[in-house]
């Protein structure tokens, strides 16, 4: 617990001296905290569909989608012009995305035809 605390500490006051450094006015305490906070979503992928532990975040900050191939082909995750690689069935591969605004943000898989065949959906930042 006590790592954590420092570790999290640490992040919001190189935060606070980036800010300051670049003539900002230092943001709020939640602003800083929301700074240092990554929300994870699992995503599971096979024939032909995605499932979203989540498919919303309440606000604009950093999202690690952690996508697990639990299909008999390859496949991707591709979301706000990021994209894994192929990935192999039974293989897992992480996607850290910085959602900067609040939009819907459209999700697919860009092997030819998935997408098409219901590999794609609507993930939204609130």
């Amino acid at each position: 617990m006590r790592s954590v605390t420092i570790s999290s500490l640490a992040v919001l006051a190189a935060a606070t001296v980036v800010s300051l450094a670049l003539g900002k006015p230092a943001s709020s305490l939640a602003d800083r905290q929301q700074l240092a906070t990554t929300t994870t979503i699992q995503v599971k992928g096979g024939e032909f569909f995605f499932r979203l532990s989540k498919k919303s975040i309440a606000r604009p900050g950093k999202v690690m989608f952690v996508f697990k191939n639990i299909g008999h082909v390859m496949h991707d995750f591709t979301i706000n012009g990021k994209k894994t690689p192929l990935i192999s069935p039974g293989k897992t591969a992480r996607l850290a995305v910085t959602f900067k605004k609040k939009a819907k943000y459209h999700y697919l898989c860009t092997v030819p035809g998935h997408a098409a065949a219901g590999m794609n959906g609507v993930f939204t930042v609130r």
